[in-house]
């Protein structure tokens, strides 16, 4: 049961990159918010569903779901092999449509809550790439240690 809930990603929905996607939500969700309030004010001064919390949610989820798209696309091998064995399988669709977009809105809403959290994000989110693409050897090496 706990190897559904936490695990490999094509079994689990949770895994070792749930804390990247959280991370990503951090560094990421304060820039859309800023993007919006800055193009919006501008240019759609009369209606106010701009400056609404759920249309910055919404910005977020469909940044998070086109990431999925492009993932899914490099998972199954479309851009080669390398990046397939990289990837070591699809996501299983808890983790690809409910857990992953959940984290990087939660990431979100951190930012939102707490700004200062936004540049050690960052940091540490640069560092986790920087391992997990040029010291493991593919995306789940460190889940199998756990």
């Amino acid at each position: 049961m706990l190897e559904m809930i936490w695990g490999l990603k094509t079994v689990a929905m949770l895994d070792i990159w749930t804390i990247a996607h959280l991370l990503i939500g951090v560094s990421v969700g304060l820039v859309v918010q800023n993007r919006n309030d800055n193009v919006f004010k501008k240019e759609v001064k009369k209606y106010n569903y701009y400056s609404s919390w759920y249309f910055k949610v919404m910005i977020i989820l469909f940044l998070a779901y086109a990431w999925e798209i492009l993932e899914y696309y490099l998972e199954i091998g479309l851009a080669g092999g390398a990046v397939a064995y990289w990837f070591q399988g699809n996501e299983i669709w808890l983790n690809r449509f409910i857990a992953d977009p959940v984290m990087i809105v939660l990431g979100y809403l951190l930012a939102t809550k707490f700004p200062k959290t936004v540049w050690p994000a960052r940091t540490l989110l640069l560092l986790w790439y920087g391992i997990h693409l040029f010291i493991f050897p593919h995306s789940m090496y460190l889940q199998h240690i756990f």
